[in-house]
């Protein structure tokens, strides 16, 4: 191994020029070039500081941090925005720090990203799960529905608030406004985790109605936005936009200061600047570049036999969610025959491979997937039936027990009926399967061993085949 491993695969990867429809969203140094940026991209070195005089301080924000989040706040319409520099974990985590007290109730969604139950955790919080509906054709989460959210309150009215993802991971979004009305009606906080979303607002001030509303736009009181997924700025940058009458904001920044870092990265903040200027001045042009580019696709798609392309009427569709399983071969085998054409995907659940377009995509990256597409599908024959592979979500109620106290690690095989004290996630897309407190059944052993025979990752089992449960 290179006694400089990271680095020398980073730049690798990097001289490779590959057309990348994985996160971050703004696909490699081009856009900052397109927009003027390149001084910073020469600079950025130097541009690493901590907080020196007239640099601000992200725990009171007085001056550039302050005008940088104002900014924010204007762009979603929203009373008040905060730059997150640990993701949108570190927002959602402290989101719920104030909304719900120390062994309070929290309705959410379960199909979560860990971090939601991480809080849980941190915060002696219990859960309350509303189940997503599910898309039993391609065996991915659906929406959480009204309705759910009602029988969740209904049977919980001691909940202090509800969190759920829209859009999820696969694009689906939930009727925000709907939910929010709900909410709002029993004096209750709505969360939304929108770190797949945080574009949505942009092509709705643009005039595209073929997307679903933001959830800023729907009513929710916190959205969490992780504006390196799809839009500009580097990895791990994101923001949090506040718009409730019923949360104290100041309660909300006491959490925030204990959750994120108390040295945040400049150069972090200062790519959210630059993300936030090219919305500002050149949204227009980037957007509808976006939108023509992603309509290219879905049109030029349907010409490619044996292809299909989920498309749904709550579908975010900037991300492109391919199935050839028509010619044998599940969402993994599609993955590897793409990368070989130096294009690499964001996700394989399934038979499913999902393409994470962003603000940095262009018509010329379409065509080159379209094109690697068509060559894949022209060399292979079709198959009868479709290919057998593990579905993206375990569709399983488990029994819920108290976290177990005390741990020990138990081969797989001989978990079930034991207690889970570890949660067992395949990443991406980085949501449980089993939490901390649920019973291991046969069932969940069976598709932890579909999963890794697939070859999926799945964090929570360990080399030796291994798993963490509580100790009877």
């Amino acid at each position: 191994m290179s006694e400089r491993p990271i680095i020398s695969f980073l730049t690798e990867h990097a001289d490779k020029h590959t057309v990348s429809f994985h996160m971050p969203g703004h696909k490699g140094s081009a856009i900052y070039k397109k927009f003027g940026y390149t001084e910073f991209l020469e600079k950025m070195m130097d541009c690493d500081i901590t907080e020196i005089i007239g640099a601000d301080n992200l725990f009171q924000t007085e001056g550039i941090l302050k005008a940088a989040q104002d900014e924010y706040a204007k762009l979603y319409n929203v009373k008040r925005a905060y730059m997150l520099v640990n993701g949108t974990s570190g927002g959602v985590i402290a989101a719920i720090m104030a909304s719900v007290p120390k062994g309070g109730k929290l309705v959410m969604a379960r199909n979560s990203h860990k971090a939601i139950y991480n809080a849980l955790l941190l915060a002696d919080i219990q859960p309350v799960y509303a189940y997503p509906e599910m898309i039993e054709e391609y065996g991915i989460s659906g929406e959480i529905t009204a309705e759910e959210i009602t029988r969740c309150l209904d049977e919980n009215p001691d909940a202090s608030a509800v969190i759920l993802p829209s859009p999820n991971y696969y694009g689906i979004c939930s009727d925000i406004k709907k939910i929010a009305e709900i909410v709002h009606s029993r004096g209750k906080i709505l969360i939304v985790d929108q770190a797949h979303g945080a574009h949505l607002k942009f092509f709705s001030d643009c005039g595209f109605t073929d997307m679903p509303k933001s959830a800023e736009e729907q009513g929710a009181d916190v959205a969490v936005n992780s504006i390196h997924k799809t839009l500009a700025s580097f990895t791990q940058s994101a923001a949090l936009t506040f718009n409730s009458d019923t949360l104290d904001y100041y309660v909300l920044e006491d959490k925030l200061q204990m959750i994120q870092s108390t040295s945040p990265s400049y150069i972090l903040m200062g790519s959210l600047d630059i993300n936030a200027d090219i919305i500002k001045n050149h949204k227009e042009e980037a957007f509808s570049a976006w939108h023509d580019a992603l309509v290219y696709f879905y049109e030029e798609a349907k010409k490619i036999e044996g292809l299909e392309v989920i498309r749904n009427e709550k579908l975010d569709f900037t991300k492109i969610n391919l199935d050839m399983s028509a010619y044998g071969l599940s969402g993994s085998e599609l993955e590897h025959l793409l990368m070989e054409k130096g294009i690499y995907a964001e996700l394989t659940t399934g038979n499913i491979l999902m393409c994470m377009t962003g603000i940095g995509n262009t018509k010329e990256h379409m065509e080159r997937l379209l094109e690697a597409l068509k060559e894949i599908a022209d060399s292979r024959t079709k198959v009868e039936g479709k290919k057998q592979t593990p579905p993206a979500v375990l569709e399983a109620r488990f029994e819920l027990c108290a976290v177990p106290s005390k741990k020990e690690r138990v081969p797989l095989e001989n978990g079930a009926g034991r207690i889970c004290a570890s949660s067992i996630i395949p990443y991406p897309p980085g949501i449980p399967f089993i939490c901390p407190g649920e019973r291991i059944t046969e069932e969940v052993i069976t598709y932890i061993k579909a999963l890794r025979e697939a070859g999926e990752k799945v964090i929570g089992v360990n080399a030796e085949g291994e798993i963490i449960v509580g100790v009877e």
